[in-house]
């Protein structure tokens, strides 16, 4: 799995869950990327407020379903709905390293020591010790790092991984079906897998 530079770019995008599931479709049915980004200018599929907000969606979405491989989609298709939302999770994550280490580093500690807990200083915690190691991320503003604190906040919740608590969440470890560990870990998403179960 890639690392990418990290970035703030979370604070403006969602977890996005059934119009994953339409490219998803989409993409299993024969479409092209190109014919995907088509409909959505031309016909607004995502059902988007604004043509700006439209081609966002599109350009995200379709990024974490290409941030995976065509592999996936049977897989995703035949799963039930929390499988579906543990593969849009996973893409996520593959499309966001920050992320991803949040999940990682905060989640898997979490899990590994026995707390199923995640409270807001965790989150506070994790973009200090993160402004410490970035240079780029040190120019960060409190305010940038809430927001992106609320949008994980937001994302975990709506994969499943929590409850929707105001300040100390429950966390929720998932069950894997094995066809979703399977495509995870002989596509080098092992990690992953680690993240959400609380493996060392």
């Amino acid at each position: 799995m890639e690392r990418r530079e990290y970035s703030a770019g979370a604070v403006k995008l969602s977890f996005w869950f059934p119009e994953f599931r339409k490219v998803v479709q989409l993409l299993d049915a024969g479409n092209s990327f190109d014919t995907i980004r088509r409909q959505s200018l031309e016909e607004n599929i995502f059902c988007a407020p604004t043509q700006r907000r439209a081609d966002q969606i599109c350009r995200t979405v379709l990024a974490r379903a290409r941030a995976l491989d065509s592999s996936f989609y049977p897989v995703f298709l035949s799963g039930d709905l929390s499988t579906q939302k543990l593969f849009d999770l996973a893409a996520v994550m593959a499309c966001d390293t920050l992320f991803f280490d949040f999940i990682y580093e905060v989640i898997r500690e979490k899990l590994i020591i026995g707390s199923n807990e995640l409270e807001p200083k965790d989150i506070r915690i994790f973009f200090r010790d993160k402004q410490t190691q970035d240079a780029r991320l040190a120019g960060w503003t409190d305010y940038t790092c809430k927001r992106l604190g609320s949008c994980y906040r937001t994302m975990l919740y709506e994969a499943g991984l929590t409850d929707k608590a105001k300040e100390t969440r429950k966390i929720y470890k998932p069950i894997l079906e094995t066809e979703l560990r399977q495509w995870l870990e002989s596509h080098g998403m092992d990690l992953i897998v680690k993240a959400w179960t609380g493996v060392k």
